[in-house]
């Protein structure tokens, strides 16, 4: 089966016709190490939970934007990068930084005791948005 393929996929594949790659969009999700550990203690399927949760609201809100279109229409080829944060702390300093550098994400609150647990970007451009996490040292 055959799928058409939308102006925004062509966007997206547009320098793979000039000889450039293509860009890889990746969905970054940061998640907070500390709830997995006491006296926390979550347990490893409320911390996907927590992911998911994140990862899917961010997919909502930015549905409209060509990367998400170009990133849902190819589920086969979905990409996400998962980050740990420090702390609570951490994950809200990382939300304003996003805020104000105007990197599209959603900062996901467990409710209903309003707990900041993970980040989810908008698929962005790998080349777009890595070197900025990794001035936060969220990668290892």
């Amino acid at each position: 089966m055959h799928r058409r393929v939308g102006p925004a996929l062509q966007i997206v594949r547009k320098m793979a016709g000039s000889g450039a790659e293509p860009q890889i969009l990746v969905q970054y999700l940061v998640l907070r190490k500390d709830l997995s550990q006491a006296p926390f203690s979550w347990p490893t399927g409320a911390l996907v939970a927590q992911a998911c949760h994140a990862a899917t609201a961010a997919l909502h809100i930015h549905r409209d934007h060509p990367h998400t279109v170009a990133y849902l229409r190819e589920l086969g080829r979905m990409r996400k990068v998962v980050l740990e944060a420090a702390d609570e702390t951490t994950l809200k300093e990382l939300a304003e930084a996003l805020q104000q550098k105007e990197i599209d994400h959603m900062l996901w609150l467990e409710q209903p005791e309003n707990i900041a647990t993970c980040i989810a970007l908008r698929p962005y451009p790998k080349e777009e948005v890595s070197q900025y996490l990794k001035k936060f040292r969220l990668f290892k």
